[in-house]
């Protein structure tokens, strides 16, 4: 075995090892917390924010987590695969940062965490662009790294948002009103555009796939909290229900021209 591949493989290891930790940290199972919502005096709760998702689009995150499990073993399994050796490192940073996060926010430090969250959504773009036309080699590619990180990468397009608007509040923007409200509108606009170049990114299905339902599944959280939530704007709400219409519209439409375009990829 290749030096450089088992050093690939240990880094990604190690990273889940640190993801873990700050995980550990990030759910109160140590640090006396209870958890994220409960940190950065409540700045992460599904009510600090006009565009914080309500409370149950964070289980996303098990589903996120099952899969990130997955191929940190799949990583080591696939020794041979293409798809494996493009994305361990990148992958390794996502795992990485994940964690030091969740450290991160557990310390009360809102800004650098939306600095961390930026370098996850670095770290993830970079595997959308490795990714992008690489033929197929198997089943373990499609779930591993296509589902796995198109989900990563579609939640994190709206944390990330979510985060900065955590920040701000805790620099003393307000959180309601018609000014932040209109701005929560052009940030879900910004979302829809954002996920229109990213799909346009990759010919991926899969990722495709699973980018579309992690960002539909948060902006459609974001229309609940602000309808029914403690934090209630139906400007926004009735915002991110058209946002969740405009990204399963996208998402439509790159699928079918990424099966146009399978044939060619197939063959390269």
């Amino acid at each position: 075995m290749p030096v450089t591949l088992r050093r690939d493989q240990i880094l990604v290891t190690f990273a889940a090892v640190v993801w873990l930790v700050g995980t550990a940290f990030g759910m109160g199972l140590v640090g006396g917390t209870d958890g994220v919502n409960e940190q950065g005096e409540g700045l992460f709760s599904d009510s600090a924010t006009l565009i914080a998702p309500h409370g149950p689009a964070f289980t996303i995150w098990s589903v996120i987590y099952v899969f990130l499990i997955g191929y940190v073993i799949w990583q080591w399994i696939a020794s041979d695969s293409r798809w494996a050796a493009v994305t361990r490192l990148p992958a390794a940073a996502s795992l990485a940062l994940n964690g030091i996060w969740l450290l991160v926010v557990f310390a009360g430090w809102v800004f650098v965490s939306v600095l961390v969250m930026l370098g996850i959504v670095a770290s993830l773009g970079l595997i959308l662009a490795r990714t992008a036309d690489l033929p197929h080699e198997g089943l373990g590619d499609t779930i591993w790294v296509a589902v796995t990180f198109g989900l990563y990468l579609g939640w994190i397009c709206v944390a990330t948002c979510a985060n900065i608007a955590s920040w701000l509040v805790g620099m003393g923007v307000s959180a309601e009103g018609t000014g932040p409200a209109f701005t929560t509108v052009a940030v879900l606009a910004v979302v829809v555009g954002l996920v229109a170049f990213l799909l346009t990114r990759t010919r991926q299905p899969a990722f495709q796939l699973a980018l579309v339902a992690a960002v539909t599944w948060g902006v459609a959280w974001v229309a609940v909290g602000r309808l029914t939530g403690d934090l209630r704007s139906d400007l926004v709400g009735y915002a991110a229900i058209a946002t969740a219409i405009a990204v399963v519209g996208l998402g439509v439409g790159a699928l079918r021209m990424s099966r146009k375009l399978e044939p060619s990829m197939a063959g390269s």
